[in-house]
């Protein structure tokens, strides 16, 4: 099985608009996770404490394909279906 590691991210940023974070230095790395499923579940769960700052967000780097960019895969092959 191939490893598939994510690691998930968040922060305040400048427009909710757009991506572009407030403070690089404030950005609050929550985790790396073996599967989409672990790194999906820890994304909703600070997304959901932040939800009453519309300027904070979160995301999830799909860190496997750093390693191979060739490959893209979709969120339902990430959780095996």
């Amino acid at each position: 099985m191939t490893q598939r590691l994510h690691f998930v991210f968040g922060g305040d940023l400048i427009d909710p608009q757009t991506t572009e974070f407030k403070n690089v230095d404030d950005i609050h790395m929550v985790g790396v996770y073996a599967d989409y499923a672990s790194a999906y579940d820890a994304w909703k769960s600070e997304a959901q404490r932040t939800v009453d700052n519309a300027h904070t967000r979160y995301f999830i780097a799909h860190l496997h394909r750093l390693r191979d960019e060739e490959a893209e895969t979709s969120t339902t092959e990430e959780l095996g279906h």
